[in-house]
């Protein structure tokens, strides 16, 4: 790759910051919760956000190679912004009205629990903080490629 960067970069950057995410996901439960749950490696919500690293290491790696001032930068940018909004607001609010929904249902079949239907998945999108931590994994995922290829 030459050091102008490649649209390949940009796309190993953003694969690599969101499945090592999602592997720091799976660390930072355990240390916290302890037992291993590989099945984080496959939903969404949790810390960090890997949604949030993914567009937020395209966007710096999009920056570091075309500018900050580049047209392309303020289209990943705005792409990033807009996911990172919908993680902490939109998929938030949906994972939050899940949690009702599946007490609601539970309230109404308890005299059936045999027949409650399956539970609706309540982590959905990320606090604020942990959008936050995926963005800032993000940009430090991109400038560490960078520097490796010997940029920056």
């Amino acid at each position: 790759m030459s050091m102008g960067g490649t649209s390949l970069e940009v796309i190993l950057v953003g694969v690599t910051a969101a499945i090592s995410a999602q592997l720091l996901k799976c660390l930072i439960n355990f240390v916290y919760r302890k037992p291993v749950d590989f099945r984080l490696l496959v939903h969404t919500g949790g810390m960090p956000s890997s949604h949030s690293a993914l567009v937020a290491s395209v966007a710096t790696s999009v920056g570091l190679i075309d500018g900050y001032r580049s047209t392309t930068f303020a289209v990943a940018f705005t792409l990033a912004a807009i996911v990172m909004y919908d993680a902490a607001g939109l998929r938030r609010a949906a994972g939050k009205m899940a949690g009702i929904l599946n007490r609601i249902t539970e309230d109404l079949y308890i005299h059936r629990p045999d027949h409650v239907p399956d539970r609706l998945r309540e982590l959905l999108g990320h606090t604020p903080v942990e959008v936050i931590a995926g963005a800032l994994y993000g940009v430090f995922v991109a400038y560490l490629y960078r520097i490796q290829l010997g940029g920056v």
